[in-house]
């Protein structure tokens, strides 16, 4: 068979697949209408750049902006002036979880405060929307998990790719077998930032706006680091970099994209984890190494992720490959593209032209944002609920503790344990808190 009718062939295929799309995929816009009677009032913990965010696309779909939290004046101020200059403003989270006329919290606090506000918001009756990742340890995500089921709450998670129409369209794609049989889906970052990395900052007393004890929480006690709590070059939070609060490049960026992976794939997690990589050539204060290599298997394929901070690559700095017996798709937030494989020897080079292509991209935090919203209503599990995202995050942590013990991990996804894994493996599922924070149903 010649190529242009191999291609005839493959966009014939490619219209019937993303024709069989439902629409209703896509969730309802709720802008608008939410009445005087029916208007949610919601809380936002953590007013930072990310909350922020977050509490504008509520309010633009008709949500009432009740209180505002941080630990950090500036961030606490120009939470208060976006949400309108009304709102009330606490430094201690719990103040806004004792106010009972609020219906929705949102966290956006950093990662190692996600799961304590998310469990204490849902024993007291309300619904939560919370940034990614869910967790820095495992055993987090598992009783976040638990609080939404034992007092019927409703959480959304961040991963709002899920709510974006061209995601959708190639997850459906590739579960409909469009692509043949996938053996191998492939993640990744890249980013050049030899020499200095994020710096070197030294240890120093807090500004003064800041209550750092506060802000650390559960963390372990260290002294102010302009590196362990802020934000470089108005767009990194560097915070995520160090293993106290987050968990560097893989909870942050690999949720985004594995997540797709485990999606489309529809698995609930890996099977085995092995990770290899280390610091080789930045020269900051941070905990994560500048290569990565994590490797994931899965019954029916394998997964990788890949970062590598002193090369940007070529093409894509980031995206998620599904690589089948049939075709390729690439997918990232600018769109998606579909190569078919060819069988004749001196065909074209894959890559110059594809066969179909995905480029009008829609508001995904918006639609997430209405999905959140409809799901509240009808009670019922939002796009990303919060036990999706934790079997996600869960495969993003374990690449990370492959990595800090050197052990091939052998992971039972169904009954979230490893069957494999020495005693510091074991250890680094859990996370212990800082009196006197705890964490309890």
């Amino acid at each position: 068979m010649e190529n242009e009718t191999d291609r005839r062939e493959f966009l014939k295929r490619a219209a019937t697949r993303t024709a069989a799309v439902s629409m209703s995929l896509y969730g309802p816009s709720t802008s608008n209408v939410l009445g005087a009677n029916d208007r949610i009032r919601m809380g936002l913990i953590g007013s930072g750049r990310q909350g922020r965010d977050d509490m504008g696309h509520f309010i633009r779909h008709g949500v009432e902006v009740a209180a505002v939290s941080d630990v950090y004046g500036p961030n606490l101020q120009q939470g208060q002036e976006a949400a309108g200059g009304k709102a009330a403003t606490f430094k201690d989270f719990r103040q806004v979880l004792d106010d009972k006329t609020i219906d929705l919290i949102v966290v956006g606090t950093p990662d190692h405060w996600h799961a304590l506000p998310t469990v204490e918001a849902c024993k007291a009756g309300k619904d939560v929307y919370v940034e990614k990742p869910i967790s820095v340890a495992i055993d987090e995500g598992k009783k976040m998990v638990e609080a939404a089921r034992r007092y019927n709450r409703v959480v959304q998670v961040g991963t709002w790719q899920r709510s974006n129409a061209h995601f959708q369209k190639a997850v459906a794609l590739v579960q409909g077998g469009f692509l043949g049989k996938v053996s191998l889906a492939r993640t990744w970052n890249y980013e050049n930032m030899f020499p200095n990395g994020f710096g070197n900052p030294p240890d120093s007393d807090p500004p003064p706006e800041l209550d750092w004890d506060m802000w650390l929480g559960p963390a372990p006690k260290v002294p102010f680091n302009q590196n362990r709590f802020g934000v470089a070059e108005d767009r990194w939070s560097t915070f995520r970099y160090f293993y106290d609060y987050a968990n560097g490049w893989p909870g942050d960026w690999g949720v985004h994209l594995l997540d797709i992976v485990q999606w489309a794939m529809e698995v609930d997690g890996p099977r085995v984890i092995t990770a290899v990589g280390k610091k080789f050539r930045l020269t900051d204060n941070t905990d994560i190494p500048d290569t990565l290599w994590i490797t994931y298997e899965y019954p029916e394929f394998v997964a990788t992720y890949e970062s590598k901070l002193c090369n940007n690559g070529e093409g894509h700095s980031y995206g998620i490959e599904f690589y089948g017996t049939e075709g390729t798709l690439f997918v990232d937030r600018g769109g998606f593209e579909v190569f078919p494989e060819m069988v004749e020897v001196n065909r074209k080079p894959r890559g110059e032209t594809p066969a179909m292509k995905m480029d009008e991209i829609d508001d995904g935090l918006s639609n997430h944002v209405a999905n959140m919203l409809d799901c509240m209503k009808k009670r019922a599990r939002p796009r990303s609920d919060i036990e999706l995202i934790h079997r996600t995050t869960s495969a993003c942590i374990l690449g990370n503790i492959a990595l800090r013990t050197g052990e091939r991990l052998v992971w039972d996804a169904e009954r979230q344990r490893l069957l494999k894994g020495g005693p510091e493996a074991e250890k680094l599922l859990t996370r212990e808190y800082r009196a006197p924070w705890k964490l309890v149903l």
